[in-house]
């Protein structure tokens, strides 16, 4: 009843409802976007072809676009050419002094940097979408194809463009005006739209003998293991205490409580398997089709469940891990503003010591999150190679959706505490990645 409750209180304000029924109302038009079709285009035979040659790579790429790049509709490219253009600036803004200035500049140079990501997402869309539309001429000997040509190859490469960059206005548009991140919920909102699908397709298997019962009873509680560990994770920090000095302002007395510094385990929540996948799957997939020896053993290397696979993927995660992290935590304007407002961890000097100690504790976090995230991406995809599950329940997809479903309902619970409202749970806030 408590859940109940609490979602009768968000339609007892105004703004929340607002809120929560504009977010549902672009989701419900990203969803049927998703199922308009590219013209010329045989969407049918096409996905069966394409599922059958890219196999859980497909599924994978599949995973990240709602289902509608194995049907090839205008939202096939899906989010992921904002998200690459994303990591592009991220990393730019390290790399070149003007861009890392310009994001120090508040409000005004990060817009400025989103303008530029929007025109380097338009720009990988026309790219990746025309080379999509070549690629299809010469799969299968060009049967889905009705009309060849540069008139096709046009068409398709501005229809997927002006698809993603639909969805990343919708997005842009959820996180203006809805509730959560409007980039990260579009690819929640794919994610839990093929899970029925998934469950009907897992008892198919069943029923033809494809996948035994004990291995349905493993799945099942693999999943249940691997969903409670990401809430327990995502929900886990660090408190590091912080005592602020005593001070005399007139005649009164101001500090000398104690307080604490949270530091998340994974501080950068879904962002390195997302980022990770975008620039390892790709590449992989179009190898997949290209009938050249070499490329094709590139490309069966690069399959899930491979070595070589596996060891790209953890790296990456690694690596945007700690680069995220660095990003978005930054210890020495933490150190600043704790000495600038008279406080400090006890037993460490305020200043360059205090930033030392911060860092040393958010390497070693950022470490165990890092491997707290391959854990959850790699091994059940493992179990999807070796005993054939559906590709639907595999461990990215299962992070995403928790990690952004504790998100959502962490900003919804906001909303009601703080109009005195009770939030989801009696004994306490529900905790989202930056709660």
């Amino acid at each position: 009843m408590g859940w109940l409750n609490s979602i009768r209180n968000i339609f007892k304000i105004p703004e929340l409802k607002n809120r929560v029924l504009f977010t549902l109302a672009m989701l419900a038009i990203y969803r049927i976007s998703a199922h308009i079709p590219t013209p010329g285009i045989n969407g049918a035979e096409l996905s069966k072809f394409l599922m059958a040659k890219g196999g859980a790579m497909m599924g994978f790429f599949d995973l990240f676009s709602g289902g509608a790049l194995s049907q090839m509709t205008i939202m096939a490219l899906g989010i992921m050419p904002y998200i690459s253009a994303s990591i592009i600036f991220q990393l730019l803004t390290v790399v070149i002094p003007a861009l890392g200035r310009l994001a120090k500049e508040g409000d005004a140079g990060r817009k400025k940097i989103v303008q530029y990501t929007r025109y380097a997402t338009v720009a990988i869309s026309a790219v990746q979408g025309l080379g999509i539309a070549v690629g299809l001429e010469g799969m299968g000997g060009g049967a889905f194809i009705e009309t060849p040509g540069w008139g096709f190859r046009l068409l398709t490469m501005i229809t997927l463009t002006s698809g993603t960059a639909f969805l990343m206005w919708l997005g842009e548009q959820i996180t203006e005006r809805g509730i959560g991140n409007g980039i990260s919920l579009i690819i929640f909102a794919g994610i839990v739209a093929r899970f029925p699908a998934a469950i009907v397709q897992t008892i198919s298997l069943v029923r033809a003998g494809e996948l035994s019962l004990i291995v349905l009873i493993l799945l099942v509680v693999v999943m249940i293991a691997v969903v409670a560990g990401i809430i327990f994770i995502e929900r886990g920090q660090r408190k590091i205490p912080v005592q602020y000095a005593k001070r005399v302002v007139g005649k009164k007395m101001f500090g000398g409580q104690t307080t604490h510094l949270p530091l998340k385990i994974n501080t950068a929540g879904v962002i390195p398997p997302i980022f990770a996948s975008s620039i390892i799957m790709f590449p992989a997939t179009i190898a997949g089709f290209i009938a050249i020896p070499w490329v094709q053993e590139i490309a069966h290397e690069l399959s899930f469940g491979s070595v070589l696979h596996s060891i790209i993927y953890v790296s990456l995660i690694f690596f945007f891990a700690y680069f995220y992290t660095a990003v978005i935590f930054n210890p020495v304007d933490i150190a600043e503003n704790l000495q600038k407002h008279g406080g400090f961890i006890p037993g460490i000097r305020p200043g360059t010591k205090t930033s030392e100690y911060i860092y040393r504790v958010l390497t070693r976090l950022t470490f165990v999150g890092a491997l707290y995230l391959s854990f959850v991406c790699i091994i059940p995809e493992i179990l999807i190679t070796k005993f054939n599950v559906p590709f639907y329940f595999g461990g990215t997809s299962l992070l995403i959706a928790v990690g952004v479903a504790l998100d959502t309902v962490s900003q919804i619970e906001s909303h009601l505490v703080t109009r005195s409202y009770e939030g989801f749970l009696k004994r306490g806030r529900v905790k989202g990645r930056r709660g």
